[in-house]
């Protein structure tokens, strides 16, 4: 009798010791989750934009964004594998006399700073890119910004439920110093009503 009591509290210990597990990874999960939506409701201090909430003239300043020689040469290995981006020594021989960045990762860097800011909701469908420009460098330890300015809006006529913006991307480093200018045209969803799009 004492065998089979103590062998029914020892399999209701395990039973509650599994079921607490589970109600901490719940809890866990849950938690990590509230975090997640809290960060992403602060991308850039800004909310979601829709097709319907830019017009003509809307500028928005990003956040800032570091460059680290580390990062400078592991993009330069894995998509631009030049001297004046690889190796410090040799880029003082050339007429960068340092370390540059990519112009390509001068881009990449730029995009994701513009995503962030504008924080597009269900994201932004590039279309082109016109005129891109590096006027200067990028060297480790430039802090980057992009400004951006919405050039022209118009409703797509083949999908309803887009607009098609067209913008200008100034990206300029902590001295104001221009590094990259750029125009692009990308396709935005429109905010839906009633299952409908709205109508502009």
């Amino acid at each position: 009798m004492f065998l089979d009591l103590g062998h029914r509290l020892d399999l209701e210990a395990q039973t509650f010791r599994i079921e607490l597990g589970r109600w901490m990874c719940r809890c866990n999960l849950s938690y990590e989750l509230l975090n997640a939506n809290e960060c992403g409701s602060r991308i850039g201090g800004m909310k979601e934009h829709y097709f319907d909430d830019l017009k003509v003239g809307d500028r928005f300043k990003s956040e800032t964004q570091n460059v680290t020689e580390k990062q400078l040469i592991e993009f330069a290995h894995k998509f631009d594998p030049q001297m004046f981006h690889l190796s410090r020594k040799a880029a003082e021989r050339t007429i960068f006399k340092g370390l540059i960045a990519s112009g390509w990762h001068t881009a990449a860097m730029t995009m994701r700073l513009f995503v962030r800011s504008l924080n597009f909701a269900e994201g932004a469908i590039g279309l082109g890119v016109d005129e891109l420009r590096w006027p200067n460098v990028v060297r480790p330890g430039d802090v980057l910004t992009v400004e951006t300015e919405i050039v022209d809006v118009r409703p797509s006529r083949s999908r309803p439920n887009y607009g098609i913006i067209r913008l200008r991307n100034v990206t300029t480093n902590q001295r104001g110093e221009v590094v990259q200018t750029m125009l692009a045209s990308a396709m935005v969803p429109r905010r839906l009503k009633d299952n409908r799009t709205t109508d502009t």
